[in-house]
């Protein structure tokens, strides 16, 4: 078997490259692994060093708009996860031009890719932010999808396009949406990485707005093994939220990485509010529950104490991209 793994020298996706090179995926024991990936500021091959000398992976650098790259790294692939995309809100506010090219033109060039070579399985990664935002219960894979920034609406006009292909040409697709992922090699762009390396620095966090906004945590593992479940066992042209069953406020959230760190609220900077920021996400993970007997299994105190613990340990990892080489 051969696996796909897009976006694979990213924070998530290395995760799941890794997980599956050391055993973690008993179902995808034997497979060769092919990782694509541009390495823009987000992908890193050191995210890769672990699993760097497997004799099963193979490290390609290329953009999925590429058309020709992408049709050499899809022959003989049976499975396709699908993790590449800019993924940063505030950088979508600022430019949403590369947003739409990678995400929505990327994707389309995989999917035709795919077609083409008779792929068994195309796992496309999404995020609860295309549905939104919620102020009370939680959102099923079939409420109306209805995005709030640039970057939430490229994701969902890939959702779209994955779906037009399996209804359109039967290329057997499944939809995941997480919620907030958190965990090591997180670019430090992201709040948690942001605020922990902020304040091992020394230097205020910013925090938006009332501090009010409110996220469900996921533990980059557990979202892993729910892409995982999905790629063996999803039924075809489903989609399924991955959700991770803590919420906090920005401020909650904020006051334990305080805590974490040993520093206390003379550290927080109130900011301006985000544009457009989007009040409250939370998934309804029931179905891939009853599916696929999806639960999360990392206690939130527990990884968030392990994640403060190696952004605390992995200085040479995280200060060559937060502050340049």
């Amino acid at each position: 078997m051969q696996v796909l793994v897009t976006g694979g020298a990213g924070f998530i996706g290395s995760h799941y490259v890794r997980s599956l090179l050391r055993g973690g995926y008993p179902a995808f024991a034997d497979a060769d692994v092919v990782v694509l990936d541009l390495l823009t500021y987000a992908g890193t091959r050191t995210n890769l060093a672990p699993v760097a000398d497997d004799p099963r992976l193979r490290f390609v650098q290329g953009d999925i708009r590429d058309a020709d790259a992408v049709a050499r790294v899809m022959a003989g692939t049976d499975v396709v996860v699908h993790f590449a995309a800019e993924s940063h809100v505030d950088r979508s506010i600022a430019g949403a031009a590369d947003f739409v090219s990678t995400n929505v033109v990327g994707t389309q060039v995989l999917l035709q890719a795919a077609l083409q070579s008779g792929v068994s399985r195309f796992v496309h990664v999404s995020t609860d932010e295309v549905y939104g935002s919620i102020d009370e219960g939680s959102w099923p894979e079939t409420h109306p999808l209805e995005p709030n920034s640039p970057y939430s609406a490229s994701k969902a006009g890939s959702d779209l396009l994955v779906r037009s292909f399996h209804r359109t040409h039967g290329l057997p697709v499944c939809i995941t949406r997480c919620s907030n992922n958190y965990g090591p090699h997180q670019f430090p762009e992201k709040v948690i990485p942001l605020f922990v390396t902020n304040l091992l620095d020394g230097k205020k966090v910013p925090l938006y707005g009332d501090g009010l906004n409110v996220r469900d945590w996921l533990h980059v593992d557990d979202h892993c093994r729910g892409i995982q479940l999905v790629a063996e066992k999803g039924r075809d042209g489903e989609v399924y939220n991955i959700g991770g069953g803590t919420e906090l406020t920005n401020s909650e959230l904020t006051m334990r990485l305080l805590e974490a760190v040993g520093a206390d609220g003379s550290m927080v900077e109130r900011v301006a509010d985000r544009l457009g920021h989007d009040r409250r996400y939370s998934v309804d993970w029931s179905k891939i529950a009853d599916e696929l007997g999806y639960a999360p299994r990392v206690p939130f105190d527990e990884g968030l104490a392990a994640t403060v613990a190696w952004y605390r340990e992995h200085r040479a990892w995280w200060e060559p991209l937060k502050y340049g080489s």
